[in-house]
């Protein structure tokens, strides 16, 4: 054979090997993405609101037992006395937004919801949540005006947010899509604004907004919103509620949750652990049935 023809030959081996080399890695990368693909029957909720989705300070030992591993939490800030690092998921066990809170109506939410799904199904959740705020913290073409005229100790908790909470949100909601898949969005917010008439479509821009921004279709993310504490436990901000019924005539996968006989402390602003307890049991049953 001559040197030509034996360097032909070479040519096209070595061609062959190298396209086998270049193809390994290729099916090894498009297995791993297979093997991180979100999963299905881990569905996640975004909860979002003021003080009471914060969980007002004080755990009690009977809600910090007996939950099901499926139901988890996102960590989406850093939770340096319980050990828990923003962005990686845990147990669901209280406090679910921020070191400092407490019991929120997420905490009840989630272990309803395990006990009525089927068992393959887990339930997580991720809570960006600000004291004392309005909505317009959360409306990301809004919430540098409105923090301009907020005292200092809201500042310092948006801080912890990155000092964009609704970009945090997202951001977290995109992490945790990674791992599931977004499956509703729990508000718990309108002490801060009574008698504003405005509320429901404020929070109709922010529901539009998260939709187009983690790319999700309202048929499938519905909005659950809380009711603030009730008049029948003389709620210092119980006017909102008459506003707040007319969310779903404007957003139509919209659905308003009754704080009827859910107990609130003395300042009528915040619920009590059993409040917090009855209510969240509330999101959840309002949740099964849309499944």
């Amino acid at each position: 054979m001559s040197r030509s023809m034996r360097r032909r030959h070479f040519l096209i081996a070595a061609g062959a090997a190298g396209t086998a080399c270049l193809a390994a890695p290729s099916v090894r990368a498009f297995a791993g993405l297979q093997a991180a693909a979100p999963d299905p029957d881990f569905h996640v909720y975004l909860a979002v609101g003021q003080s009471n989705m914060e969980g007002f300070p004080g755990i009690e030992e009977q809600d910090k037992e007996g939950i099901d591993p499926r139901f988890r939490m996102l960590a989406t800030v850093d939770f340096a006395d319980l050990g828990r690092q923003k962005g990686e998921w845990y147990p669901a066990i209280p406090p679910l937004c921020r070191t400092s809170t407490g019991l929120c109506p997420a905490d009840y939410f989630g272990r309803t919801m395990v006990a009525g799904l089927p068992e393959r199904i887990s339930v997580g959740v991720l809570n960006v949540s600000v004291a004392g705020c309005k909505i317009e913290l959360f409306d990301k073409d809004a919430y540098q005006t409105y923090l301009t005229t907020v005292a200092a100790w809201m500042t310092n908790i948006t801080t912890q947010y990155g000092g964009h909470p609704y970009r945090h949100l997202v951001e977290m909601g995109r992490l945790a899509q990674q791992k599931g898949v977004i499956r509703g969005i729990l508000l718990h917010q309108g002490e801060s604004n009574v008698n504003d008439k405005a509320w429901p479509t404020k929070v109709a821009k922010i529901y539009a907004d998260l939709l187009k921004d983690l790319n999700l279709e309202a048929a499938n993310v519905p909005l659950l919103a809380g009711e603030t504490v009730n008049a029948d436990q003389q709620g210092a901000s119980a006017s909102i509620n008459t506003i707040m019924a007319e969310l779903p005539t404007i957003i139509p996968t919209a659905h308003v949750i009754s704080s009827a006989g859910s107990e609130a402390r003395r300042d009528r602003l915040h619920f009590t652990p059993a409040g917090y307890r009855k209510l969240g049991k509330r999101y959840a049953e309002k949740m099964l049935t849309l499944l």
